[in-house]
């Protein structure tokens, strides 16, 4: 008897998606052309086809209305891909759905994080690390997500809730994604975002440091020129203060 017959048609399982959030200041779809030109650096794979979340939280009352196709095809042309909407208002329901995009409530902040500080007015669009569902709750310092062996280019890890510990090399290409802290006991290329679902005292650790994009809490830092070579091959740290991206050695009190 053929095995086609002993495997279902379909199968469902409980799968984690995670997203970059475009977050709108304008709808001036010039500005936001040019923003997103001057942050890709005119490198054509700065995002990966990456799914994208667009929040209109920040857009100004009174603001042109949005045009979604010209928005959609703006995202697309950085390969970005859109597939839903965060935070907008009933009158947009129609339209948003028109254009083959769901809706997204916004995340509820937990009673134990501090009020925000007062931030400056934003940019024309900022792109941050997210995730296409609802966050979970922040690592308690006890869940850990181990992985021993090496993370190849194309693949994406998300330890959901906890920190991720990696004993292998992560290639370049890679993705690995965590709520809490990264560790990573060996040389770190590609993405490493960590803080995912907004925890902004996670860490990103690494024996050998030669990544092409870290991020905590969504705040993110490339590195087309290269690692800092005074960190690049000891063991070093990248934690947020404020709005900025550390880059400090383990070792020492230097930083970048």
């Amino acid at each position: 008897m053929s095995k086609s017959l002993f495997q279902k048609p379909i199968e469902i399982k409980i799968s984690t998606v995670v997203a970059v959030s475009a977050i709108l200041a304008t709808a001036d779809s010039i500005a936001l052309d040019a923003a997103l030109a001057e942050m890709t650096g005119g490198t054509a794979d700065f995002f990966e086809d990456d799914l994208t979340v667009i929040d209109v939280a920040a857009l100004p009352a009174g603001c042109d209305p949005i045009d979604w196709g010209s928005l959609i095809a703006l995202l697309k042309k950085y390969r970005l891909n859109p597939v839903a909407v965060r935070n907008a208002p009933p009158e947009m329901a129609a339209e948003i759905a028109a254009h083959g995009l769901t809706l997204e409530p916004a995340n509820a902040k937990r009673e134990e994080e501090p009020a925000p500080k007062p931030a400056p007015a934003p940019a024309p669009v900022a792109v941050a690390a997210a995730q296409a569902q609802p966050p979970a709750p922040a690592s308690n310092g006890t869940d850990v997500m181990i992985i021993d062996t090496p993370v190849r280019a194309g693949q994406r890890i998300y330890a959901r809730g906890c920190d991720l510990v990696v004993t292998a090399v992560v290639n370049n290409g890679a993705e690995i994604i965590a709520d809490g802290s990264i560790h990573v006991y060996n040389t770190l290329n590609g993405r490493a975002l960590a803080g995912a679902s907004g925890n902004a005292q996670a860490r990103i650790f690494a024996l050998n440091m030669a990544p092409e994009l870290v991020s905590i809490a969504g705040v993110y830092r490339t590195f087309e020129d290269g690692f800092p070579t005074e960190y690049a091959r000891s063991p070093t740290q990248i934690r947020l203060v404020g709005d900025r991206i550390d880059i400090l050695s383990v070792n020492t009190a230097n930083r970048a």
